[in-house]
């Protein structure tokens, strides 16, 4: 079975399809737009929400399937975020945890927190080397 079939099993087995990432994503930029340290950042460079929401989905059909539809380079798109730091990054995973919950939890949420989770560590490892000249982030700068 090739890899892309496989991831595409397995989520489904945890409830995880294309309508659970739509919900996802479209659920959690909703509370990223009221939240009053996300929501300005996003609000300076987003005009139009639902070309990003489109993007958005893509880029989780691309994580959570391997779908290979999002072609997109996110890194120095955040790393032109000026004071992009952990406490935001923090920010953005307790809202997408606030989220999974309201969606139902169990094994999708905890398999989709965990991407997420590794997602902000990359970030936050890109920033460690290109604006604090690190070769990466030390123990424990990160979230386990």
């Amino acid at each position: 079975m090739a890899i892309r079939e496989e991831k595409r099993r397995s989520a489904a087995e945890m409830g995880i399809d294309d309508a659970f990432v739509s919900e996802l994503v479209d659920r959690f930029y909703v509370r990223v737009q009221a939240d009053p340290v996300l929501g300005p950042i996003f609000a300076e460079r987003i005009a139009d929400w639902g070309p990003h929401l489109d993007q958005m989905k893509r880029f989780w059909r691309s994580i959570l399937f391997s779908s290979g539809e999002y072609l997109g380079r996110p890194m120095p798109l955040h790393l032109a975020i000026p004071g992009l730091d952990k406490p935001m990054f923090a920010r953005w995973l307790d809202l997408f945890a606030a989220t999974l919950a309201e969606i139902g939890g169990g094994n999708a949420a905890e398999h989709v927190h965990e991407r997420a989770r590794m997602i902000a560590n990359s970030f936050l490892n890109g920033i460690a080397i290109h604006h604090h000249g690190k070769l990466g982030l030390e123990p424990g700068e990160g979230f386990a």
